[in-house]
């Protein structure tokens, strides 16, 4: 970064991540649709840095509230706490430049799980420690008011999550608008547990002591499903594109669900995996027709997903290794 913004030196400055009248190296990092994300070198250390956008890096027009970087902060400083090491270190947090820095995580270190996934190196047993991580977290922050009033952010997460992945898809398809909309109800009116919001392959660090999770600027008090069906929704539609890997991934995908199970105490389990069955089939339509397409399918498996999709959403599945099923061999 050849020209350092004055707020970002002063962000530097004022938490003591530089020294002097030092500036730092910022080198911006590729990835984020939601914010600047920057690798920021000090004669300190080396740190991570980033800032909310107000309109996403989309196709379509999305805009979200700043104050998203806030929350993603107090999300930090909770998981910190209920599973060290499970997100990196926060450091420093200025809620009026809208920044915070956490620990840097070299990548050599830290592999993605995208990444991994893609490249056709499928370990389930990361995905067995991505399902139990998830599990503990909303185990352990389940109907906990005091984090209930911290993070009543239903506006943001209708805004960032509800209205465009369910609500824009309700619109596309007008003969599955009503299941969809009731889904959407549900899951707006469900408040049980701290949910990350955007448990995603692009979001974990596969690290040498377990998953690391990053991104939670959607971080709500809500329904506990809407996390798992989300990061399956990811390696359901990777068993449909990984050359090969179908087999593999199905075995991931079955590890990562009875891991999360595992730790359902807050309600009865059947009632999670129904609700997160209903969520699979609308994300993954939501991943061909809603705001945020994936961008690595094909027009042929972009529409053989949106007919598995439809199929799923109509039948109602009502576990989620029935809704799996639908979806990749559908």
């Amino acid at each position: 970064m050849n020209s350092v913004e004055p707020g970002l030196v002063a962000f530097l400055r004022d938490q003591g991540l530089c020294s002097g009248d030092e500036e730092g190296q910022w080198i911006p990092l590729a990835g984020g649709v939601s914010s600047d994300i920057w690798r920021v070198d000090t004669s300190v250390g080396s740190f991570c840095v980033k800032r909310a956008l107000a309109e996403l890096k989309v196709a379509a027009e999305w805009k979200a509230p700043l104050e998203r970087n806030a929350f993603e902060w107090a999300y930090m400083e909770v998981i910190a706490q209920v599973a060290p090491g499970s997100v990196p270190e926060p450091l420093a947090h200025d809620p009026v430049r809208g920044l915070f820095a956490m620990a840097w995580l070299e990548p050599g270190r830290y592999p993605l799980w995208k990444t991994e996934l893609l490249a056709g190196r499928i370990e389930p047993g990361v995905a067995a420690d991505v399902g139990a991580l998830i599990g503990r977290i909303h185990s352990a922050t389940a109907d906990n008011p005091l984090l209930g009033a911290r993070f009543a952010t239903d506006a943001n997460f209708e805004m960032l999550r509800i209205a465009p992945y369910l609500r824009t898809t309700a619109a596309a398809h007008p003969d599955l608008a009503p299941m969809i909309n009731a889904i959407a109800r549900t899951t707006a009116d469900t408040r049980r547990a701290l949910v990350h919001g955007d448990v995603s392959p692009k979001n974990i660090l596969c690290g040498p002591e377990g998953p690391v999770l990053l991104d939670a600027e959607c971080a709500w008090f809500g329904d506990p499903a809407f996390d798992l069906a989300f990061c399956v929704n990811h390696l359901v539609i990777k068993a449909r594109v990984v050359a090969g890997k179908e087999a593999s991934l199905r075995t991931a995908i079955d590890r990562l669900i009875a891991a999360y199970l595992a730790h359902v105490a807050w309600e009865p389990v059947k009632a999670v995996d129904t609700r997160a069955a209903d969520l699979l089939a609308v994300l993954a339509l939501a991943r061909v027709d809603g705001k945020s397409p994936v961008e690595y399918l094909d027009t042929d498996q972009r529409s053989a997903l949106r007919g598995a999709a439809r199929g799923a959403v109509a039948a109602r599945p009502t576990s989620l290794a029935d809704c799996c099923d639908m979806l990749i061999r559908g």
